[in-house]
């Protein structure tokens, strides 16, 4: 404790007085008193408790801040430093000058805080004063926690569902929510089959979920609920509410038939198209003519349509010879929609690689691939002839203009090599909450999509994998065949850095 004297005059020695209690001599100050007087008579920090209590759920190891918010904060932190000073009453009447915490035991329950002010006294005296509130830790559940341990914790859920053969598009839903951090606000992640329950406090943190589903994917939703209770007295509802979200049944590299009028409107593409890509829309490509064209979930809940082929379906062909198609060659009509500029059209004659050598009939067909494909490369396609489809839009087409085979995208033999040497890999979310499982081949294949297509991976964050490191591959034993890897420094280059986290994950 201190206190301020009066002031001095330059070139001169003070005059002293004696102290009006005491009788010591002192400097003049306001108050006429030294040091030992002023601080046995007027204590400063009356009205300042020296104890109090905070409150600590043990559930998610946050504070309570009244009335009724609970914040985390960590021992020794600014946010806990600040929560105690609020909790001191008659700290306004003095002026802070220093605050500090004073070292306990983590597991004491006790945190003590060091406290500097100082007030105006006795007719303009200053004093300063230090001294120290002790805060007892008290163990209060949470209303969160609570309502968690009731089996109750939960007012709104949001199932999504897609009626597909594969997980290709939750895997990409995965990254998009990481990306964007849309399961902040989520208390938990069921899996059910066919899709994903995601379990919310509040009806507005479901409702900013759907509102994200349907920006990234298209889809539709169904909106209920249900009364849990009802105060008769102060006329209060208590509901729980439910979102049902449907993606659309396709997914990429599926083939599928569109309805006559959808063709029409899309600029008389054919019926038979591939689905090149599933992100806010479905991306569409004609085989046949390389047109491409665009669905949006209103255009296609408008005109329903499903897969005649899945990607488990595919069969591997050999190419024996190509034949491209220039563009003077090519049959346009008044109205046609767009066509792709990354394509080449091209007449290829394939045998399937299981029957290469056994049989000298090869199957005609017209692909979209003619930029990649050359004789004796390796292509994935559907045996449209061979297969027994059962569907209304194809039946009604004409069988005479039904290809035998439909090739979907370039096969490389060795995918092994092609996957070990892969220097970057994805985040996930928990495997135990989402049950994606990250080891299956599908999983895998989503990988080669996102190498294979740049515009597929624009909107995915990729990390470097330090388990993995980058070097040489022999050709001679990849064979004649070489393995497009793209390394994380190539893949950058297509993306948006502005867009990518470069932090480095474990």
């Amino acid at each position: 404790m201190e206190y301020i004297t009066g002031q001095e005059i330059d070139g001169e020695e003070k005059a002293k007085i004696l102290c009006c209690q005491c009788g010591t001599s002192i400097e003049p100050n306001p108050a006429n008193m030294c040091v030992a007087c002023l601080r046995s008579h007027i204590d400063i920090t009356e009205g300042i408790p020296k104890q109090a209590t905070l409150h600590f759920c043990k559930g998610c190891e946050r504070y309570l801040q009244p009335p009724s918010e609970w914040v985390p904060c960590a021992l020794e932190s600014r946010e806990l430093l600040s929560l105690c000073l609020k909790k001191l009453k008659g700290l306004h009447r003095v002026k802070l000058i220093d605050a500090g915490f004073v070292w306990t035991e983590p597991h004491s329950k006790r945190i003590k805080v060091k406290l500097t002010v100082h007030a105006e006294v006795l007719g303009g005296a200053i004093l300063q004063q230090v001294f120290v509130v002790e805060y007892t830790v008290n163990h209060q559940m949470c209303d969160d926690c609570h309502r968690s341990e009731a089996q109750d914790y939960w007012r709104a859920l949001v199932q999504v569902r897609q009626k597909a053969e594969n997980k290709k598009t939750f895997y990409y839903l995965e990254q998009m929510i990481l990306k964007h951090k849309a399961h902040e606000h989520t208390l938990g992640i069921k899996p059910i089959h066919e899709g994903l329950d995601f379990f919310y406090p509040t009806e507005a943190y479901a409702r900013k979920m759907v509102d994200f589903l349907v920006s990234v994917l298209p889809c539709r939703f169904q909106h209920s609920k249900k009364l849990i209770s009802h105060d008769i007295h102060s006329n209060v509802y208590n509901y729980k509410f439910t979102y049902s979200v449907e993606i659309v049944p396709v997914s990429k590299d599926s083939v599928i038939c569109l309805p006559h009028k959808l063709t029409h409107q899309l600029g008389g593409i054919s019926p038979l198209c591939i689905v090149h890509r599933v992100t806010n829309c479905v991306h569409l490509i004609d085989p046949t003519t390389a047109q491409i064209a665009e669905v949006n979930s209103t255009i296609f809940w408008r005109y329903p349509f499903n897969s005649i082929c899945n990607p488990k379906q595919l069969t591997e062909y050999i190419v024996m010879d190509i034949e491209l198609i220039l563009n003077k060659n090519r049959k346009t009509f008044p109205g046609q929609g767009a066509v792709s500029n990354k394509h080449i059209l091209a007449d290829v004659w394939v045998v399937k690689a299981s029957e290469l050598g056994l049989s000298e009939n090869t199957i005609h067909s017209r692909t979209h691939l003619g930029h990649i494909l050359k004789p004796g490369d390796s292509a994935l396609g559907y045996a449209l002839g061979d297969s027994n489809i059962n569907d209304p839009n194809f039946e009604k087409l004409d069988a005479t203009k039904v290809p035998d085979v439909i090739l979907v995208k370039k096969h490389y033999g060795d995918k092994g090599a092609r996957r070990r040497f892969r220097n970057w890999k994805l985040k996930h979310l928990a495997e135990e909450k989402t049950n994606l499982n990250t080891a299956t081949n599908e999983y895998l294949e989503f990988l080669d999509d996102l190498e294979e297509d740049p515009a597929y991976r624009q909107n995915v964050n990729i990390f470097h994998d330090k388990s993995k490191f980058q070097t040489a591959v022999d050709v001679d034993d990849l064979g004649d065949e070489t393995i497009p890897h793209i390394t994380l420094d190539e893949m950058l280059d297509d993306l948006n850095l502005e867009d990518i986290d470069m932090q480095e994950t474990e």
